[in-house]
């Protein structure tokens, strides 16, 4: 076990309890970068302190922003030994399957966003989850005709859909990496077989959620050893893992998909606790799809991002879309009139985005029509007023197919992870990556936890006799909220940026793109603003400083943690980078 991961793991048993002692909710303080590679240490404690002073992470050639310190000293080792972006998100996501169980892993799936600095072009790969070819309509309904309880339906096979990470992690380096497959894998195999320290965010985590994982005995087993949650600097080794990383290093994504541990996948799935109905031929027909980038125009920068499944780029182009008329550096960050206009603008978009978004394999979803600048005119003429829209309907954006959808229900969860990553040949990567719940289904083999995403669709197929767009279907995918953005200004990229969070993932993403280009915050100081969330009526706030002014508007207001986890790249004569001070992730340059 190399020293600088025995020594992580001293650092966390010894620190964890002071330094990060705080409210279990949603927000958790970052965790401490005190023991990593013997020529990196300086750099990453540098990194923490400036995180903890609200400064962002300098870098001259190279930049990795990720959820762990562990997987941030691992996409660093690979960036400063010549690898790309590609290479680092690999590395990254192989030890975040590990350290951060409980958002992101093998078992889930993820979109990834690439700027490509040879060719100037964006490429979006979509490596979504699939729902098993016997799927049907009323998956997700009782008996009776009535919607499961959401963890009714979370917890246990039924939810599980086919993984997409290792499929795109492999399409991903084939694409773009230089550097050896194998090699990639190293730290986390390591951190697998030989233990590493448990975070206090992971273990809170598991304390939350111990009578969910008590429901299947591998995951009980691992995360509630003795019948008790892992604790904050306990070590924790994970040999499974490790052996499927060991195949992942050696044979690729294809064990996955159609070898041992497709098989592993499909059992754990078929006799868990509400039997699913995934099966070999669903993990055998598996493909990482590349997509069109959805691109936004906003003050002259192109928004780009990814295109259904996601709803990401689309809600996020129209909330920057509909503010476009209006003076947001005049008005300011702390002007209660600026929050009316984003909170009805994220309801006007979310309102769309519930009627028309889905797989669009499977339904067509006016992408052009619901970005274009008409249509965003004429709608931002709903907010030239004094208060609060006292209702919200979607729009009827132009589109060449007739478009007879109902209204969706919104389920998303708020747990997920993000990476964005940028190296020394120009490329930039920003990538967000989940297993949809925390701890997904709660299924775990071989040392991984396998997705809920099914649970990602809307539980009902019709709504008065009318379809709903997201509604189950087999091998179709789930929309999803994910948002990972670049941000260009005349072809060259200036900004990498993405969030976990649920649907309020595309509000944290379009905040902090106005706070860093209309408001002119360092990519640190944006990501850390109170956030001030609307997406169906009610304002979430983090602080109360603009309640009074957005009640007298007429907005109902709550007072509460938001638990993003937003990493930016800012791209100009340097890099600057900065982790959200809500998690433990950090910034890390070179």
């Amino acid at each position: 076990m190399p020293a600088f991961f025995r020594s992580m793991t001293t650092a966390f048993c010894v620190l964890g309890s002071s330094l990060f002692a705080q409210d279990a909710a949603d927000a958790v303080a970052p965790e401490a970068a005190t023991a990593l590679g013997r020529a990196m240490v300086a750099g990453l404690e540098q990194q923490y302190q400036s995180k903890q002073m609200g400064h962002p992470v300098e870098g001259q050639n190279w930049m990795v922003v990720a959820a762990h310190p562990l997987a941030v000293e691992a996409g660093g080792r690979v960036l400063a030994e010549g690898g790309t972006a590609a290479d680092a998100m690999v590395a990254v996501q192989a030890v975040l399957g590990l350290v951060e169980p409980q958002s992101s892993g093998l078992g889930g799936g993820a979109f990834l966003v690439w700027y490509d600095g040879e060719s100037g072009e964006i490429t979006t790969l979509d490596g979504r989850e699939t729902a098993p070819l016997s799927a049907t309509p009323r998956m997700l309904l009782r008996n009776d005709g009535e919607p499961f309880k959401f963890f009714e339906a979370v917890v246990g096979g039924l939810s599980v859909g086919v993984p997409g990470t290792p499929m795109l992690m492999e399409e991903a380096h084939k694409r773009w990496g230089k550097s050896h497959w194998r090699g990639l894998f190293d730290e986390a195999i390591d951190l697998a077989d030989e233990g590493f320290a448990v975070s206090p965010r992971m273990a809170g985590s598991v304390e939350r959620d111990a009578a969910r994982l008590a429901m299947h005995p591998t995951t009980a087993a691992y995360f509630l050893p003795d019948g008790m949650p892992v604790q904050a600097g306990q070590t924790l080794v994970n040999q499974a893992y490790g052996e499927s990383l060991k195949l992942l290093a050696n044979q690729g994504a294809a064990p996955f998909y159609s070898g041992e541990i497709a098989d592993d996948i499909v059992a754990a799935v078929q006799n868990a606790p509400r039997a699913g109905h995934l099966q070999q031929i669903d993990l055998a027909l598996y493909q990482v799809k590349e997509r069109p980038a959805v691109c936004a125009d906003y003050r002259g920068y192109d928004v780009c991002g990814m295109g259904p499944p996601s709803s990401g780029a689309l809600a996020v182009g129209q909330i920057l879309g509909l503010l476009s008329p209006f003076d947001m550096t005049g008005l300011g960050a702390e002007n209660p009139h600026t929050w009316r206009l984003i909170g009805d603008a994220t309801r006007l978009a979310f309102a769309d985005r519930g009627r028309y978004v889905a797989d669009s394999d499977f339904v067509p979803v006016p992408v052009e029509g619901m970005l274009a600048r008409s249509y965003l005119n004429d709608r931002s003429e709903l907010l030239r007023r004094e208060n609060k829209l006292p209702e919200v309907e979607a729009g009827t954006p132009e589109f060449d197919h007739s478009l007879n959808l109902a209204d969706d229900e919104d389920r998303a969860a708020p747990s997920t992870s993000h990476i964005s990553i940028a190296d020394q040949y120009g490329n930039v990567l920003s990538m967000t990556t989940t297993i949809e719940n925390a701890f997904g289904s709660r299924v775990m083999t071989r040392g991984f936890l396998l997705n809920n995403e099914l649970t990602d669709f809307s539980f009902r197929s019709h709504r008065g006799g009318i379809p709903i767009a997201n509604r189950v279907e087999p091998g179709k995918r789930p929309r999803s909220s994910m948002a990972p953005t670049i941000v260009l200004e005349n072809g060259k990229p200036i900004l990498a940026i993405g969030s976990p969070g649920g649907s309020r993932i595309i509000s944290y993403v379009a905040n902090t793109i106005i706070a860093h280009l209309d408001w002119g915050m360092d990519v640190q100081s944006a990501v850390a603003m109170p956030h001030r969330i609307n997406r169906f009526g009610l304002y979430d706030i983090e602080e109360e400083s603009l309640a009074e002014g957005l009640v007298e508007m007429g907005f109902e207001t709550k007072v509460r943690g938001l638990n993003s986890g937003l990493h930016v790249i800012s791209i100009g004569d340097t890099l600057l980078g900065g982790a959200d001070p809500r998690r433990e992730g950090l910034a890390f340059g070179g």
